[in-house]
């Protein structure tokens, strides 16, 4: 007697995923979403890391907000620290919108950080030449100098095709051992790593210097480069929605071969949109040096230039979103210094990168969910 085998049936769900390639407009909605994901994300991979070595996640995250937006004051310490990276971010995004990978905005900040100590330094004033001119005139210091260091990699871009990258990216060393040249030489403060203390124009004022009048201003660390660096945010803005300089440079991002049919003249928006990041950059270092430290000194970036990189992607290359996003970093610059264990805060900023690279996916690509028949 033979007997028939019994066929196992293959498990098998009833859907399937499908990845399309998008022919169609992002819609408007889903940059920002695919944002906001990254960073929920990026903490709830904290929280588990944390959980995995013995952490509190909670905890830590209840702390997290209380060391940044728990008091006036703690909220003062971290727009002091989003201030330098709204304008390095905005500087990223203005190079990045024509798909120049500037990676010196490190090297520029302390480029317009050292022009706009030679105002004070040289000087370039007398010593009783009122804040209302000093500052506008370390301003425009700082600027130039963060342009220089911005023209030599887009010239040699422009000109001879170099990698931008590597030139950027090699710049920024040239720029830090410069500084340390004059800090440790010839501007030591009696041989130590830092230049005197600027002379009390040279500082952009401070809410705390009107905690005679108002007291409740007392202790408040926030100066005016705040108001500088929205101002610069709806500037940039308004360059690239609305002029027509920032239809060149996006049309260049977007397809070249179409900006060059077009007339324009690729190699100069290279140099001048270089130039411009750089610029933006320099004011970044200029508004430290003034609002924080008063003095040229030795690692007065913990990173900046670097971090605007991130700040630019996650706010997908939009200046009016560059502020909150560089809030939120200004946040984890301030809790790093007190979240334990150490170095949460750097592991924060890596994941949330990461996650954002990872999330250009789905800005590229459409995911359905088909039945199957």
């Amino acid at each position: 007697m033979t007997t028939t085998p019994i066929k196992k049936r293959k498990f098998s769900l009833p859907y399937t995923l499908s990845m399309e390639k998008r022919v169609e407009d992002i819609p408007r909605w889903l940059p920002a979403a695919t944002s906001i994901g990254s960073v929920i994300i990026a903490f709830l991979i904290a929280g588990i890391i944390l959980k995995q070595i013995g952490g509190q996640p909670l905890v830590v995250l209840r702390f997290f907000f209380q060391a940044t937006f728990g008091s006036w004051a703690v909220i003062s310490d971290t727009l002091v620290k989003a201030t330098p990276l709204i304008l390095v971010g905005l500087g990223c995004t203005v190079a990045f919108k024509m798909k120049l990978w500037n990676i010196g905005a490190e090297g520029q900040f302390y480029m317009g950080a050292f022009f706009a100590s030679l105002v004070v330094l040289l000087p370039m004033v007398s010593a009783d030449a009122s804040r209302w001119t000093v500052i506008p005139l370390m301003m425009v210091m700082g600027m130039i100098g963060g342009a220089l260091w911005g023209f030599i990699p887009g010239l040699l871009k422009a000109r001879f095709a170099v990698n931008e990258i590597i030139t950027t990216l090699m710049l920024n060393y040239i720029a830090i051992l410069w500084n340390n040249f004059w800090i440790f030489n010839a501007w030591s403060d009696a041989g130590f790593q830092m230049t005197p203390q600027f002379m009390r124009a040279a500082w952009l004022p401070r809410l705390t210097d009107y905690a005679r009048q108002y007291p409740s201003l007392s202790g408040m660390t926030l100066h005016l480069g705040i108001l500088v660096a929205v101002l610069m945010a709806i500037i940039v803005w308004w360059v690239l929605e609305r002029s027509r300089w920032g239809y060149e440079i996006k049309l260049t991002g977007d397809n070249k071969e179409a900006a060059r049919y077009a007339g324009i003249n690729i190699s100069r928006n290279i140099i001048l949109v270089m130039m411009f990041s750089g610029a933006l950059a320099g004011l970044a270092g200029m508004s430290e040096i003034s609002g924080v430290v008063h003095r040229l000194q030795e690692r007065i970036s913990p990173g900046y230039g670097f971090t605007g990189i991130i700040i630019a992607w996650l706010a997908k290359l939009n200046p009016i979103a560059v502020i909150p996003v560089s809030i939120l970093f200004g946040a984890l610059i301030v809790a790093g210094r007190e979240i334990q264990p150490a170095g949460l805060s750097s592991l924060l900023q890596g994941i949330v990168l990461f996650m954002v690279i990872s999330s250009d996916f789905l800005l590229r690509y459409k995911i359905r969910l088909i039945h199957r028949s």
